[in-house]
Order: C-alpha cells, then sequence, then structure tokens
C-alpha cells in the first residue's frame, strides 16, 4: 500500500515561503540600435522595485 504524503512534508519552512511571494519575475523586451530586433531581459526582482526595472533603459 502506498505511503500517505503528510501535511509537513509539502511546506517544508512556511516563513521562506511567504518571503518568496513578494519577489516576481520581469520580462522586458529590449530593441537592439544595430539590427533592430528585439530581445528579451529577465529579472527576478522584489515587487516593490518593478516600477523602477521597467522604467529603466
Amino acid at each position: 500500500m502506498a505511503k500517505a504524503a503528510s501535511k509537513n512534508s509539502k511546506v517544508k519552512d512556511v516563513k521562506a515561503a511567504a518571503e518568496a511571494k513578494n519577489w516576481t519575475k520581469v520580462i522586458k523586451a529590449v530593441r537592439s540600435p544595430k539590427t533592430g530586433a528585439y530581445t528579451f531581459k529577465e529579472t527576478i526582482v522584489h515587487k516593490e522595485k518593478v516600477q523602477e526595472f521597467l522604467a529603466n533603459k
């Protein structure tokens, strides 16, 4: 018979899981001045710094 997973094994550190919710992945399209093609810049930033990341060129 299969072993049932306990609730405690799913969330190892509740505090770390709550802190992880404050971070987000931001993807910004950047146009190359040489070729005119778009490339994508991906970064994981704190949710309060998203607007700063998008404002920078």
